[in-house]
C-alpha cells in the first residue's frame, strides 16, 4: 500500500512539474513572459532540474531585459548539459548587455593542454568512454584467453594493451574533470553596483566596482564574505549577498 501510494505521489510530481513546464512554454509563446518565469520557477520549487528548463527560463529573464537572471539561468543550463549550444549562443547575446568588459586571459603550458584534452567531453562521457573501454578489454581478453590461432592471440594482446592504455587515459580524464567541476564555483553578480574590496570588511575604499551580470568564481568565504577572481586574474573579496553561485 505505502509504495502504490509512493507511486502515485510520484506520477503526481512528475505530471505537475511537466505541467509548468509546458504551460510556461505556451506563456512564453504568447509573449507572457513575466507568467512564464512563474511557470518555470514553480517546476523549480519541486525540485525538477533540467538543463532545457534553465535554458526556457533564461530566455524569459532575457525577453525582460533582466540581464543577471538571463545569464545565471544560461550558465546553470551548461552545468546541466556543457553541449547545450542554444544556451551557448544565447548566452553570447546576453553577455553583450552587461557593463564590464573582463578579459579572458588564456592558460598557458602543460595544465592548458591537458584541460583541453579532458575538457573535449563531460566527466559523465569520460565515465561511460571508461565503461566502453573496459567491456571491449573483456571482450579482447575472452578472445585471447579460447583463441588457439597464434596470429588471434597476438592480435587480441595487442589489442587488450592498447585499450588498457585507453582506459588509463579515459579514467583519468574523468577523475581530472570531476575535480575541476567541484573545485570551480562560478557564481553570477546580481547587484546593480558591487564593490570589491581587498579585505573582507566594511571600512575602506573598494579596489574596484562590479556590476550586474559579471560572471566571477569563488574562492573563499569567511562570515558575509567571499574572495572572488575575475577571469582575467583580478582578486577581491564581495559581500554574499551581491552574487548567486551556479552550482
Amino acid at each position: 500500500m505505502k509504495n502504490i501510494l509512493y507511486i502515485l505521489l510520484l506520477s503526481t510530481q512528475i505530471f505537475f512539474a511537466q505541467n509548468g513546464f509546458e504551460k510556461g512554454n505556451e506563456l512564453y509563446k504568447n509573449g507572457e513572459f513575466e507568467q512564464a518565469v512563474q511557470a518555470y520557477e514553480s517546476v523549480l520549487t519541486e525540485s525538477k532540474h533540467s538543463s532545457e528548463l534553465y535554458f526556457n527560463l533564461g530566455n524569459a529573464y532575457y525577453k525582460l531585459n533582466k540581464v543577471a537572471p538571463s545569464i545565471y539561468n544560461y550558465e546553470k543550463a551548461l552545468v546541466l548539459n556543457p553541449n547545450n549550444n542554444d544556451a551557448i549562443n544565447n548566452l553570447k547575446f546576453a553577455q553583450k548587455r552587461t557593463i564590464d568588459e573582463i578579459k579572458v586571459i588564456p592558460k598557458v603550458g602543460f595544465a592548458k593542454l591537458i584541460r583541453d584534452f579532458t575538457g573535449i567531453y563531460h566527466y559523465n562521457t569520460w565515465a561511460w568512454i571508461s565503461v566502453g573501454l573496459a567491456t571491449a578489454f573483456l571482450l579482447f581478453f575472452v578472445g585471447y584467453y579460447f583463441s588457439q590461432i597464434t596470429l588471434s592471440k597476438r592480435i587480441f594482446f595487442f589489442g587488450m594493451f592498447v585499450l588498457f592504455f585507453l582506459i588509463l587515459i579515459s579514467v583519468s580524464s574523468t577523475i581530472f574533470e570531476k575535480s575541476h567541476f567541484d573545485t570551480e564555483k562560478p557564481a553570477i553578480v546580481f547587484a546593480e553596483m558591487a564593490n570589491v574590496k581587498s579585505e573582507p570588511r566594511n571600512g575602506g575604499q573598494p579596489i574596484f566596482v562590479l556590476h550586474e551580470g559579471t560572471k566571477v568564481y569563488v574562492e573563499e568565504i569567511i562570515g558575509k564574505w567571499k574572495k572572488v577572481q575575475l577571469t582575467d586574474g583580478t582578486e577581491g573579496w564581495i559581500e554574499s549577498s551581491a552574487i548567486k553561485e551556479v552550482k
